[in-house]
């Protein structure tokens, strides 16, 4: 018997299909192994020693295959045939000679790019070994990623509260997004005029041409930049004498694209279909893997992580075949077309993507996939036909006009084509971004001489627009351009930025939020060099040189982490003052945009003679006024206000104010305002007023005065408790709504209306919570608690109050706090050293594999480890006597 270990179980169960007995095919969902999330997993002070982790699923799928290979003849590792499939065959391989499972049994490696019976057993009758540059190139960049995550977050953390984490390829993604915000922001409209006329032939057809010239001098798009003069032109023309002086028409032909890669099968599926680069990804996953089409299982398209542009021959020919039984012999071209790609990494460089069966049209399998699938299978078969098709043939003609006024001589243009032949834009034409529709009108036929009729003349006004915003796809091919990342990593990365709360997508486009904004202002300023897109792309390029056997690894690594730790170093003694002096600088614009008035934006409109500036407080960065403490006013960074006089009830915000009415029984003053934690609505004024935070989903543009009124009344009693009699109360704290008795806090769901809550409900949470229902320190039920951020080797950090006391989970570490820290005011800093401490003890599932050593950069040395472990557990014990919950949580 011989085992076959793929990745996923679907791609096993449709290969299986095709094998007989002698195989048994079996999965190791994907990776099986991973760096542990703790300090010393990558070690530079001991070559990049690395220490990988098998926990989990991938220790089971271990066990699995180890016991299949105990009766097994041989091992051969079928993984995808690309840099991260050959990293999981190596993972596999490394599992089961430590347990130790091989016993000199054969192990080959293979590689199908299509998951079709033909294609698994062409690659079983050419195996390989194991391609250890693809390998080396895997390490590298995983050591990378860890390095600089695992130290330069930290460093985010402490300099600028609220930032959550910083990547190498995740934070020039970012600053590709925050730069465009920028230039946004920056952007002033400049007024401009179009003078069109509309002309008429002698057999009077009609036709619409531009000015295009005055006096012998041309005239561009931002020329006429006034009412005044455009009047002036558009008085010459009413009376002007119009003729045809020259025209020129150019027969052109129209290449199709090349079929699909990677990154334009995400940039289309995005325009043409709406899907998320990662959605994509899922489905092309799936259809790769393979589907039930009529009774057999087999996979529709090739691998779909790929560099590579061009086909296989036999495809070639399949895609001629049906070119001409579907749209005739016309279409198809002479000569096969032949794409070639420059690619960074010729061992990656595969064939494109294309249906495994050209012949095997969109509507013979529609009915067998889901909906979203059959589209996405359509779009990949049409750009693959069109690929091979005929060029489109177009004339494009262009007339030149005279208009006489006197002494003046004007000249217009009107532009047009025709297509001749549609050739492949009969079946495909690809999309664009952010780009204007190439002028497909047909003029009428003239010649040179010819009178022409004037039957309107137009000006009209228009204002320059700033460039957009970018789209999932336009970042994805901007970031190709760039040559930052991999295709196959874009996916990833754009979920990882809207994971973290750096941005969100508004109407299609990425909007930076302000944490994102800071975060890459933060790194512009110190760490400059790895925000680089020049640099990156180098970076990218020498992992290719890996790949290809060119540089050694360990080489690049050393090289990057001499520099890179030299500036974490630099930024250790870094000021508040001075991170606040630079993000000042670069973020003016986007804090502090100009007034409608033309005042001086950062003037405090509250006491009229403070400056506003930014502020870094323990949950973010806002924006302060300088005479504080006697000027209380603060904002967030930006504010969705525009500056003008105050307004009344119903208006915008001025300053970050908006006064919805007065409160009839008291005859204060009622307004929604944003403050450093967001929008709370205040009752009058004062030292101490009364205040309200809104609940989460409460839109403040349309917040009404009953509701606000409503929310200012809370805490208010909701029930009485069945034993103690006591009140059970009903209010909106920092991390929420709850309900309350005594010192016990319950969170109420989302699906509860605060302002609704019932009596029996308020009960309920109140006696779960007591009761230990509600808060298991380990269970499924365990509260929500608060996030702290992520753990520098990822996964979220969050602290919770437990049966046994306040506690910090993280993965499956779970560290006590010590009577020192409470659950309100632990920083994500001591968060880290808590669980650090506890995985280094042995704590948590995340702490099998212990660390010899540290990364020289590492905040954390081994004996301040200790001291916190020790530190820790005299916690533990003290809270064996149940802790009455204190807090919101």
């Amino acid at each position: 018997m011989k085992l076959l270990v793929v990745e996923s179980p679907a791609k096993a169960k449709t290969i299986n299909k095709y094998l007989g007995s002698d195989y048994e095919v079996i999965a190791s969902f994907g990776h099986i192994r991973d760096l542990p999330a703790k300090d010393g997993s990558v070690d530079p002070e001991n070559d990049f020693a690395m220490l990988w982790e098998t926990e989990g699923r991938g220790a089971k799928q271990v066990s699995e295959i180890a016991k299949a290979a105990k009766n097994a003849e041989k091992i051969i590792l079928a993984t995808d045939p690309d840099r991260e499939g050959e990293a999981i065959s190596w993972h596999v391989l490394e599992a089961l000679n430590q347990k130790r499972a091989i016993k000199g049994i054969p192990v080959e490696r293979v590689t199908f790019n299509a998951v079709t019976k033909e294609a698994v057993q062409t690659a079983l009758a050419n195996p390989r070994q194991i391609d250890q540059a693809l390998v080396d190139a895997y390490l590298a960049r995983r050591a990378l990623d860890y390095l600089v995550g695992f130290t330069l977050s930290p460093v985010l953390w402490r300099k600028l509260p609220g930032a959550r984490s910083a990547g190498r390829v995740q934070s020039v993604a970012l600053r590709l997004v925050c730069d465009r915000e920028r230039e946004i922001e920056a952007f002033r409209a400049r007024e401009y005029w179009s003078l069109t006329a509309t002309l008429a032939t002698a057999a009077g057809a009609t036709f619409d041409a531009r000015l295009s010239g005055a006096d012998g001098k041309k005239i561009t798009r931002l020329d006429i930049g006034t009412g005044e003069e455009a009047a002036a032109f558009k008085a010459a023309l009413e009376t002007a004498a119009f003729s045809v002086a020259e025209v020129e028409a150019k027969p052109v032909k129209r290449h199709p694209q090349p079929p699909f890669q990677t990154s334009t099968l995400q940039q289309e599926a995005s325009r043409k279909l709406g899907l998320a680069p990662a959605r994509t990804m899922q489905l092309a996953q799936r259809l790769y893997e393979g589907a039930d089409i009529g009774g057999e299982t087999v996979g529709l398209i090739t691998y779909m992580r790929t560099d590579g542009v061009d086909m296989d021959g036999s495809a070639i020919a399949a895609a001629r075949r049906v070119i001409g039984k579907e749209f005739g012999d016309n279409y198809v071209p002479q000569a096969p077309r032949k794409y070639t790609v420059k690619a960074k990494n010729a061992q990656e460089a595969h064939e494109a993507i294309r249906p495994t069966d050209l012949g095997r049209l969109p509507a013979m399998v529609a009915r067998h996939l889901e909906p979203e699938q059959a589209k996405l299978y359509e779009l990949i078969w049409k750009r693959t036909i069109a690929s091979q098709m005929e060029s489109a043939s177009i004339e494009r003609t262009t007339v030149d006009i005279a208009a006489k006024v006197a002494a003046r001589h004007l000249e217009l243009r009107a532009t047009g084509q025709v297509v001749l032949f549609d050739g492949f834009l009969t079946l495909y034409q690809e999309s664009r971004d952010d780009e204007e529709d190439e002028d497909s009108r047909k003029l009428p036929p003239m010649k040179a001489g010819d009178p022409l009729e004037k039957r309107a003349i137009a000006a009209d006004q228009h204002f320059t627009e700033p460039p957009p915003r970018f789209s999932e796809a336009s970042l994805v091919k901007r970031m190709e351009e760039l040559g930052i990342g991999r295709p196959s990593t874009y996916a990833a990365t754009l979920g990882t930025l809207r994971d973290r709360e750096y941005v969100r997508i508004e109407k299609k486009r990425l909007v930076p939020e302000d944490k994102g904004m800071l975060v890459t202002a933060f790194l512009e300023s110190f760490f400059k060099r790895y925000v680089e897109f020049d640099f990156t792309a180098s970076l990218e390029e020498k992992l290719d040189r890996v790949s290809n056997a060119e540089i050694d690894w360990k080489a690049l690594l050393r090289e990057f982490w001499e520099e890179f730790t030299a500036t974490i170093g630099e930024t250790k003694e870094l000021r508040v003052t001075e991170v606040l002096d630079s993000l000042n600088g670069i973020l003016g614009d986007y804090v502090f945009p100009a007034r409608a008035d033309g005042g001086d934006p950062r003037r405090c409109q509250v006491c009229g003679t403070g400056t506003l500036s930014l502020k870094l407080g323990k949950f973010g960065a806002f924006v302060g006024c300088s005479n504080y403490p006697e000027c209380r006013f603060t904002r967030p960074l930006t504010v969705p206000a525009s500056d003008g006089e105050a307004s009344g009830e119903g208006g915008q915000m001025v300053n970050g104010v908006r006064v919805l009415g007065t409160d009839p029984e008291t005859g204060l003053e009622v307004s929604v305002r944003e403050g450093r934690f967001g929008t709370y609505i205040q009752l009058g004024e004062g030292e101490k007023p009364k205040r309200s935070s809104l609940p989460k989903g409460t839109n403040a543009a349309t917040l009404s005065l009953e509701k606000a009124l409503a929310l200012l009344s809370l805490p208010k009693e909701v029930a009485r408790h069945p034993e103690s009699g006591e009140p059970i109360l009903a209010g909106i704290g920092r991390y929420g709504p709850y309900v309350q008795h005594g010192k016990t806090y319950a969170n109420i769901d989302k699906d509860d209306d605060i302002l609704d809550i019932g009596a029996n409900r308020a009960i309920d949470l109140i006696v779960a919570k007591e009761s230990g229902a509600g808060g298991r320190r380990f269970g499924a039920a365990a509260t929500p608690g608060r996030e702290l951020g992520d753990h520098p080797s990822g996964g979220k950090m969050v602290v919770r109050a437990g049966k046994y006391g306040p506690y910090v989970n993280w993965g499956k570490v779970n560290a006590t706090l010590p009577k020192s820290m409470t659950q309100e005011e632990i920083t994500p800093e001591q968060a880290i050293e808590l669980v650090n401490a506890k995985a280094a003890a042995g704590g948590g599932a995340k702490a099998k594999t212990k660390a010899s050593a540290k990364p020289a950069a590492a905040k954390t040395p081994a004996k301040a480890k200790s001291t916190t472990a020790k530190k820790a557990a005299p916690a533990k014990k003290a809270g064996a006597t149940k802790k009455a919950a204190t807090t919101e949580d």
